[in-house]
């Protein structure tokens, strides 16, 4: 398939009322060649709420995940662009057409039958695509996100990079960087004891790679969390209905010294376990409730409730710093939440904010009659199939 060609529109079922609101940045339409389950189709968005609906396997999650693609120049749910390409063709096409503070832009991300990815802003070619992070904000809360409490540091680190990326482009830059050296420090550890290797003149460049790339972020995951911190702990409240004491704090080796000194210091072990030790790699979110490590403490609606907190305290972090509102993307969310908190959710992200909102469930009538009685206009589009 020629991605240039312009494919026939194929229209879906759109029931829409009239909005008020005028978001800052609005989503018009997109366009989806060869992506997951979408041979070509076509979305208008004219509302600054929309509902996306249908049963299980059409396409529903894979809609907002190609919304994500358009803001991050990659996929939420998986690492491998490859995976995304629909069963029998080779490359995809995304086609994004934003509304940004009142000026109009398309967005479009190729993947090539090579396996190479492009991405285009007006017709120009992104050297690089941190570039693109962060011009679209935007925010995920998707089923498996639980594993943000429930699993391990990586997962608190990469939430936290999500959202500082998208506030700060050196930031995402310092981190690609440092994640290189990383890679190339632990190679040559490696290399150390397969070959005998003596001389550490090497290792003290890599360090001091890592040391400059590694307290920027440092110092913006410090600033940003102080901020971030205190909006969890008040969402969690609001949403949980509770006044239980959650402590968040933001652990790192660098909080107790300097990271020249543990580089240093844990040298000797680096070199024994053929890994790097010590640095930013190592960060993480320490979630406590009554003095008690959260996740082993809490109840499945007090997780659900925490993982809420943190993404809408993501979101108005961007928010704040950016002037307007990222899109908000909700994935099955009805089936996370009681009906309670998910009322006092819709109400904060529908009424209180006017950012653009789409949300997927499975149930037309559900959708409907939460939106009816939050007495804001809306848009559903109801799926029946991909094609």
């Amino acid at each position: 398939m020629q991605f240039g060609l312009i494919l026939r529109r194929k229209r879906l079922k759109v029931d829409n009322l009239y909005s008020n609101f005028d978001p800052l940045l609005f989503l018009h339409s997109i366009s989806l060649v060869q992506f997951k389950n979408y041979t070509h189709r076509e979305f208008d968005f004219s509302e600054r709420i929309v509902g996306i609906c249908g049963r299980n396997g059409v396409g529903k999650t894979n809609l907002l995940d190609a919304i994500y693609y358009c803001c991050f120049t990659k996929s939420y749910f998986g690492r491998s662009d490859n995976s995304h390409v629909q069963h029998g063709s080779s490359g995809f096409r995304l086609v994004a057409n934003m509304e940004l503070q009142g000026r109009k832009e398309e967005a479009v991300c190729i993947l090539r039958e090579n396996g190479k990815k492009e991405f285009y802003l007006e017709g120009e070619l992104y050297e690089k695509f941190a570039r693109h992070v962060g011009r679209y904000p935007c925010v995920i809360i998707a089923p498996d996100d639980i594993r943000i409490i429930m699993e391990g540091s990586e997962e608190r680190r990469r939430f936290t990079d999500a959202l500082l990326s998208q506030l700060d482009a050196r930031y995402l830059q310092q981190l690609i960087d440092y994640n290189r050296v990383l890679q190339q420090r632990n190679g040559f550890l490696k290399s150390m004891a397969e070959k005998n290797i003596r001389d550490t003149s090497l290792l003290d460049v890599y360090d001091q790679q890592l040391i400059q790339f590694g307290e920027y972020i440092f110092s913006k995951r410090k600033e940003f969390l102080a901020e971030l911190i205190p909006a969890v702990k008040n969402f969690y409240k609001q949403i949980a209905a509770t006044d239980e004491e959650l402590e968040l704090e933001y652990e790192s080796q660098l909080l107790k010294e300097s990271f020249p000194q543990l580089l240093q210091r844990m040298r000797q072990k680096d070199v024994l376990l053929q890994r790097t030790n010590a640095g930013v790699h190592k960060d993480d979110l320490d979630i406590m409730l009554k003095q008690q490590a959260f996740k082993n403490l809490a109840s499945q609606g007090q997780r659900k409730s925490l993982l809420f907190a943190m993404k809408l305290a993501e979101f108005e972090l961007l928010k704040k710093h950016k002037g307007f509102a990222p899109l908000l993307l909700l994935d099955d969310v009805f089936e996370k939440l009681d009906e309670q908190r998910m009322h006092n959710l819709l109400a904060w992200v529908c009424v209180q904010n006017d950012g653009q909102i789409f949300l997927t469930d499975t149930h037309e009538e559900r959708i409907r009659n939460h939106f009816d009685a939050l007495k804001q206009q809306y848009q559903v589009i109801s799926l029946q199939e991909a094609e």
